[in-house]
């Protein structure tokens, strides 16, 4: 008599299946309505205890198709999902013009000190003097390393700051009797690509001003297109080419005598902390993502953090409320007539305005300009490196990123930048930016920062000629990639038209 088998009587479980291949090439984690059985979830009181002894009637609802998951099963699910995402923390992230560098663990022991983390926002100010001390201190330091007059810790985002910029700006010339007349602003091809989008949603007619053959804006051309009714120019220094733009000064000299102001995006500061100022450039309205510059985490929708600089004459018009010293005592200052008002819920993002306090007062005046002075080392060591295989359409010293072009390649050989970009992924590195700025035909941007190695650049470098060497023998295998993820290539067009993002029973 043979002995008994003892899996014969078990029954054969498809979401188990799909748990133990979800880490197979093409595998998909179970949905988490998939996994799961009715009452489990019930595990917390006794089955003689009624859910409305817990929570109000208000609370409950029959009607609401909840997953019913023991805490094990939610845990679970969502850290295996969350091991699919790509991070900076387990990759290379080399995002041109969004400076995604490592998130030092310290910001985030700071931020998480009690006093801080616990600090209700409508603490009154003689119980908040910590908190209301880092935004002073922050918003002194920014002042001081970028050269403007003062900052708003208010704005959520850059592009919330860049709003806030052109509402400033609108004050200002209506303070002035010419809010009806300034009505156009300058937005160079080289600009962040949110520009234009901040400037039509305050009623500012945009203009689009061309690069010159060395990717730069051309003074003469600029002066041509400057008028009594230019309100203000926005740009990005270094550009999205990774330039210096070299003629700055009169640039700003000619947009100020044209009436207008001069808006500095600081979505590339990273490449100039300590070594230049845009208040000495003659910039009179700037935002920063210290979500970039100062080491935030970000990503994924959020949470950023946008704080807007303003010279002189501008400050009346930030947003509310500024921190003020009186003596030894700080307070949250509303009292402002002439403000553009507050621009989102409570004082700021404040657990990143800690995350960025601390960066500045780790690394110190001298450390922040290293960070800077390697940040564009570590672009141009990349530089020379990939143009032995990819176009450099602007190949001179840049500064924190540059731009690589696939043009030639697709000729020769019919991959595109995107296929690239998709190749990298096999490789384990996330792609660069792509196709953008609108210039560069096959285009990518590519940006390392300042806190990646050699050792990863020249992997990173390696992957790269590896997939244009297989362009040229072998192109229609590219055309597949990515083939070593969970998930392969999609229809972009499908996704970006039909959007399927919610589950339905």
């Amino acid at each position: 008599m043979s002995a008994p088998d003892p899996a014969a009587d078990l029954t054969f479980d498809p979401t188990l299946e799909m748990i133990h291949n979800r880490f197979e090439p093409g595998a998909h984690e179970p949905l988490i309505f998939d996994l799961g059985q009715a009452g489990r979830a019930n595990t917390y009181f006794a089955n003689s205890r009624s859910l409305e002894e817990f929570l109000p009637a208000s609370a409950l609802r029959d009607e609401l198709p909840l997953p019913d998951n023991s805490e094990l099963e939610v845990v679970r699910h969502f850290t295996r999902l969350s091991q699919r995402n790509f991070s900076i923390d387990a990759g290379f992230y080399p995002l041109g013009s969004c400076t995604m560098k490592y998130n030092p663990r310290v910001n985030d022991a700071m931020a998480n000190l009690p006093g801080f983390r616990d600090l209700h926002p409508f603490a009154p100010d003689d119980t908040a003097q910590g908190a209301l001390a880092v935004m002073y201190d922050l918003e002194r330091y920014l002042s001081a390393i970028f050269g403007m007059a003062q900052f708003s810790l208010n704005p959520a985002a850059g592009a919330h700051a860049e709003l806030a910029a052109l509402l400033i700006a609108k004050a200002y010339f209506n303070r002035k009797g010419e809010g009806a007349t300034r009505t156009t602003v300058i937005v160079p091809d080289t600009a962040h690509g949110t520009n234009p989008a901040s400037a039509a949603m305050v009623g500012y007619k945009v203009v689009s001003l061309r690069s010159d053959e060395r990717g730069r804006v051309g003074v003469e051309a600029l002066k041509a297109a400057l008028g009594s009714d230019t309100a203000v120019c926005m740009m990005t220094n270094p550009n999205t080419l990774g330039l210096f733009e070299d003629h700055i000064m009169e640039i700003a000299e000619a947009v100020h005598a044209a009436g207008g102001l001069m808006y500095y995006d600081g979505a590339n500061a990273n490449a100039l902390m300590g070594n230049a100022r845009p208040g000495d450039m003659g910039f009179d309205l700037m935002h920063l993502n210290t979500h970039k510059t100062f080491s935030i985490p970000h990503g994924g929708g959020g949470a950023g953090h946008g704080p807007i600089g303003v010279a002189a004459h501008l400050v009346e018009f930030l947003p509310t409320p500024v921190v003020r010293k009186h003596g030894e005592t700080l307070a949250l200052d509303f009292d402002r007539p002439d403000s553009i008002g507050p621009m989102r819920s409570f004082w700021s993002n404040f657990a990143h305005a800690v995350r960025a306090l601390t960066y500045i007062r780790a690394n110190g005046g001298n450390g922040l300009t290293k960070v800077s002075q390697l940040a564009v080392l570590n672009a141009n060591y990349m530089r020379v490196k990939v143009r032995e295989f990819l176009e450099t359409p602007y190949d001179e010293i840049c500064r924190h990123e540059f731009v690589a072009s696939a043009q030639e390649l697709k000729r020769e050989t019919g991959v595109r930048t995107l296929d690239i970009a998709k190749a990298l992924l096999d490789h384990g590195f996330h792609a660069p930016t792509i196709y953008f700025p609108l210039l560069v035909p096959e285009c990518l941007m590519i940006e390392p920062t300042e806190t990646e190695s050699k050792e990863t650049l020249d992997a990173f470098i390696a992957a790269l000629r590896a997939i244009v060497e297989v362009a040229k023998t072998e192109p229609a295998r590219l055309l597949e990639a990515p083939v070593t993820t969970i998930v392969g290539r999609i229809d972009e067009t499908r996704a970006a038209r039909q959007p399927d993002l919610r589950w339905t029973p």
